[in-house]
């Protein structure tokens, strides 16, 4: 359940990127290479969702010690790159990356301590909230699945 938690995470993110996008509509460097808004850049903020739940879990399970602290270090310089990648090739500004990296970790770490805090102890002691999360979380994660499936389609055939 936790890997399926984690996962509507990712989507409940993306939501969230695609929403602020549509409320910021703050324009791309060269608005030529791509028509939607860019910030926050939805890249970053998905890769630093990734990172900050891979930095929480290696934390949470081997603890704090020189050897997670150097790891979590690399996570997050790989993010870090990955994220400049969107300013090098001009998708996005300094600003829309920074934006977009802070959302996506800060909401790791909510989406985190939502499940650790709350979700999960209810999930341990009553079965219905284990049968509403494992078939919201399943179906939420299809259904985006299938709006992403849905939407390379339609972008191929223009």
């Amino acid at each position: 359940m936790e890997v399926l938690w984690a996962t509507s995470g990712g989507v409940v993110n993306a939501c969230l990127s695609t929403a602020l996008k549509g409320i910021l509509n703050h324009e791309r460097p060269v608005s030529t290479l791509r028509s939607d808004p860019g910030m926050p850049s939805s890249h970053a903020q998905s890769i630093f969702y990734t990172v900050a739940f891979c930095i929480i879990l290696v934390i949470k399970f081997f603890g704090f010690n020189e050897i997670t602290a150097v790891t979590s270090a690399l996570i997050f310089a790989m993010g870090s790159y990955f994220s400049w990648l969107r300013v090098s090739q001009r998708f996005h500004t300094l600003n829309q990356v920074a934006v977009g990296a802070i959302l996506g970790f800060c909401f790791s770490i909510f989406w985190f301590w939502l499940w650790d805090a709350i979700v999960m102890k209810a999930f341990i002691n009553h079965f219905w909230v284990r049968i509403v999360a494992v078939v919201g979380a399943v179906g939420f994660c299809v259904g985006f699945l299938l709006y992403v499936i849905r939407n390379w389609v339609i972008e191929d055939l223009h």
